[in-house]
This record gives structure tokens, C-alpha cells and sequence, in this order.
């Protein structure tokens, strides 16, 4: 009888990510040794506030690894599995995949599909090292994998909490939309881990005039402020309400999600009646060209603020979100719909930084997926002006060669130190160390070459090496020596 072979097993390389040729090899192995164990500091990303403070077992594989992750399901989607299929919910309570078990198994049975993705890399170190699975996923591996992971979720040491341990998670930024009241924070600082996860202010749902429910966003945000949002005046009150609220709950970042980079002012007469119009008008009362005005009249504003209360800028314009309306309208926003487009940033952010650009109390951090622009734009402007640094290979761009690319184009303009170091942009928890693991790895390879290219000694790029994976992150977005004193 012919014996059954068993299945391929599923291992990670040693030197995964790491560069091809042997000499440079060897030394960023080195390089990467001395940071490899260094405490993740996660200062962009989507983690609900509510799954820390909760403090719940996860509810099962799929809702874990497959369903929130739109890296994972846009792929699939892209093959034609239905967004139901993978258990997407409906935004009119319409039928979706219900069973974890056969979500599971479609994302299993479609495991070559992210072959050289860098979701391919992050699901196979959480799947090893975080869920000891030695299986690689197939449709008949599934149901075994599903049970592996489910029975690890089960224990004790895999609940959130247990994992920021687990992950070695010094500090966790979400991302948190200006009306809330952080209720959630609140719970989280009353039990001692209100420095270690903090709140991010997004204030992206009520800068945009034309986005559907700006009007019940502007309302919601003058309720939980205490300030009557009916006009202009109120609606800048209220903002700065609730960005003092964040700070109060530990904020130290600011998020901004734009189509364009543009920061141009408008007079305040003129901003006023464009509010009044939207709140009070009718349809078309405020034309598409109106609002993206405004929006960027509020990244100028939001600059003004910063240097009062200290919160670091995130920007990352560039991405026409929700491109496919029929997607938008049956499964809501953030369904792997977000795609790049060209940016213009030196005109655009002029504005801004002629006013803030030099200010001690201001400082901004540059996101983009349009990867074009990083030597021609934007390491030209963060090694000039010194509130401005570069942020990390984020969103399309997190990928190996992506972040190589990035060194390659960025560093010999802007240096390392005018960068941000490396900081996440996920929703799925468990792929919080893998990322930070890939880049750790990255710089090590881009710092080896220079040590043979004989520009740098060794213990410059180990030294450069810790920086960009911890101490980077924590100068960049530690609050302002001017927002500290006015305290």
C-alpha cells in the first residue's frame, strides 16, 4: 500500500529578508542581532482601543487572521471571492458568511495567491511564532491549522493584554476619530496602561464638507466637546476641546487622511461661510472643489494647534479611498478599495511650513504611498526644515523591496535621522511584530552595504540600526519642549 506523504511543513528562515550576497549577509546578521529583541514602539496603527480595554479571548481564526485584515481579503477579492464569502459584513444586514470554519478554509485554499506579498511574509510569522502552526496553509491543512490557532487563542497568554507582553509592546498608539469621548482610554488608564496605549486624534470625519454623515460627525463632536458646533468659531472651539481631551488621555499624535497634500489658508470670513453653507445648505450648497478647499485650510489650522498642544502631525495624502462604489455602499469604508495617486507636496505643504515649518513647537510626520515623490520631494523637505521628518514605508509601500527602495531614494538627501524610524499601519494585532521584524531586517541589509562600501563602521550601523527601530520612533513623536513647558 502506498504510503501518504505528509504535508509541507512550514518553517521560517533564519535569514528571511535578508540580502542575497554572503559578505553582506554576514554582517547584517550582526546588524540585525542587536536589534531583533529591542521593544516595539507602534505609534501608527488600528488597533481597536476596545480590544485591549475588553480584554476578551479573540472569537475565533478567521475574525482574527482573515476577516479585518484588508490586505488579506483584497487579495482574495481580486480573485473573484465574493467580499460575503469572507464573512465581510453587509451594511444592510444582508447574508454573509457566517461559519468561521469556511472562511478559514477559502483564505487557506487560496494560500499561493500571496506568494512574494509582504501579507505572505507577515501571516507566516504569525502563524510560526506566534501560533506554533508548522502546516503550510491549503485546502487540506485548513481544518487543522483552524484548530491549532483556535486552541492557542483559548489560553490565558493569548489574550490582548497578555500579548502586548508577549510582543514585547513598549507603547501603542490607536487611531481614534476626533468625537470620541475614549471611553475606552478611560478603562485602560484606570488599569495602569494608560502610557502604554494611547489615543490617536483623527479628525479626518469632520474636516471633509462633502463626505456622506459630515453633519452628524460635526454634531457628535460639539456633543462630546460641550461646545455648540453651529457655527465656525464653535467648530474650531470644539476641535481644540477634544484635542485637549487627547492629550489629557495621552496623546502624543495627530492623524490626517487627505486626497491632497494642499495646506493653503483661507481667509477666516471665507472658511466661515463655507462651514455655514455645509451645515445649514442644501445639496450642492458646497461645490467638490469647495470642500477639498476647506480640508486643506484645516491642515493649516491643525497645524496652528499643534504648536499649541504639542501633537505630532501624521499626514498621508495620496489615496482616493473607497474606489469601488458599489463596495463602499454594501460593505462601508476600508474594504482594500484605497488606491494611490500622484502627490504634489512642495507647493502644496509651502503654506504650512512658511508659517510652522520652523516653529519649536511644531512638528510633522510625511506619509505617502505615491513612492515617486521621496527623493524628489520629500527627502528634499524633511533635510531642510526641522519640524519635518519622514515617515516609514507605509500601507502599499511596507514591504521588503518597498522599504529598500525607500532607504535607496530617502537617506542620502534626508539621512536616517530625519526619518521617523519605523512605525506600523495595521489593523491585525498579531502582525504587529512581524512588520516590525521585516524592517528590522531591512535596515540591517541597506546598513551592511554601507559598512562594506567602507562609509560606515560597523558600530555606526548597529548604533544607526537601534535608532531606527526604537529611538527614532520615540524622539519622533514625543511631544514638543514648548507644548511640555506650557503644561
Amino acid at each position: 500500500m502506498p504510503t501518504v506523504a505528509a504535508p509541507p511543513a512550514l518553517q521560517l528562515h533564519p535569514d528571511r529578508a535578508l540580502p542575497l550576497d554572503e559578505r553582506q549577509r554576514a554582517v547584517a546578521r550582526e546588524v540585525y542581532a542587536a536589534t531583533k529583541d529591542l521593544p516595539i514602539v507602534a505609534m501608527h496603527g488600528h488597533v481597536e482601543a476596545e480590544v485591549l480595554a475588553d480584554d476578551a479571548p479573540f472569537a475565533d481564526p478567521a475574525h482574527l487572521l482573515v476577516v479585518p485584515d484588508h490586505y488579506v481579503t483584497r487579495m482574495l477579492v481580486s480573485q473573484g471571492v465574493a467580499p460575503e464569502a469572507l464573512g465581510v459584513p453587509r451594511v444592510d444586514g444582508g447574508p454573509a458568511e457566517a461559519d468561521p470554519r469556511a472562511i478559514f478554509r477559502r483564505f487557506c485554499a487560496g494560500w499561493r495567491l500571496y506568494r512574494g506579498t509582504p501579507s505572505r511574509y507577515w501571516l507566516e510569522h504569525e502563524l510560526v511564532e506566534v501560533f506554533g502552526v508548522d502546516l503550510v496553509p491549503s485546502a487540506e491543512t485548513a481544518d487543522a491549522i483552524y484548530d491549532r490557532v483556535a486552541a492557542r487563542i483559548a489560553e490565558p497568554g493569548f489574550r490582548p493584554r497578555a500579548l502586548l507582553d508577549r510582543f514585547g509592546i513598549e507603547l501603542l498608539a490607536t487611531t481614534d476619530p476626533a468625537g470620541s469621548p475614549l471611553e475606552h482610554h478611560a478603562r485602560l488608564a484606570a488599569d495602569g496602561l494608560g502610557d502604554r496605549v494611547v489615543p490617536t486624534f483623527r479628525p479626518d470625519a469632520v474636516v471633509h464638507l462633502g463626505r456622506p454623515g459630515w453633519r452628524a460627525d460635526v454634531a457628535e463632536l460639539g456633543r462630546v466637546a460641550g461646545v455648540d458646533t453651529g457655527d465656525y468659531a464653535g467648530y474650531l472651539a470644539a476641535l481644540r476641546e477634544r484635542r485637549q481631551a487627547f492629550v489629557a488621555a495621552g496623546a502624543l499624535a495627530s492623524d490626517h487622511g487627505h486626497l491632497a497634500a494642499s495646506t493653503q489658508p483661507l481667509e477666516p470670513r471665507v472658511a466661515a461661510e463655507l462651514y455655514a453653507a455645509a451645515l445649514h445648505g442644501g445639496p450642492g450648497a458646497v461645490t467638490a472643489a469647495q470642500a477639498e478647499a476647506f480640508a486643506g485650510h484645516m491642515l493649516f489650522e491643525s497645524a496652528r494647534m499643534a504648536c499649541d498642544d504639542g501633537l505630532v502631525m501624521q499626514l498621508h495624502p495620496g489615496v482616493l479611498r473607497d474606489h469601488h462604489t458599489p463596495v463602499l455602499a454594501a460593505h462601508g469604508p476600508d474594504r482594500g478599495f484605497d488606491i494611490p495617486v500622484a502627490t504634489e507636496f512642495t507647493r502644496a505643504l509651502r503654506p504650512l511650513l512658511e508659517a510652522f515649518g520652523t516653529h519649536p513647537g511644531f512638528r510633522a510626520i510625511l506619509f505617502t504611498v505615491d513612492e515617486t515623490t521621496y527623493s524628489r520631494e520629500l527627502a528634499p523637505l524633511a533635510g531642510a526644515y526641522p519640524s519635518l521628518r519622514l515617515g516609514a514605508p507605509w500601507w502599499f509601500l511596507d514591504s521588503p523591496d518597498g522599504m529598500r527602495r525607500f532607504r535607496e531614494a530617502a537617506t542620502e538627501t534626508a539621512g536616517f535621522y530625519n526619518t521617523s524610524g519605523f512605525v506600523d499601519d495595521t489593523r491585525a494585532f498579531c502582525s504587529i511584530p512581524a512588520r516590525h521584524d521585516l524592517a528590522r531586517r531591512v535596515d540591517a541589509g541597506y546598513l551592511s552595504r554601507l559598512v562594506l562600501e567602507h562609509r560606515l563602521t560597523l558600530d555606526e550601523a548597529v548604533e544607526t540600526a537601534r535608532d531606527l527601530a526604537y529611538e527614532l520612533p520615540r524622539q519622533s513623536y514625543a511631544r514638543t519642549a514648548t507644548a511640555r513647558d506650557a503644561r
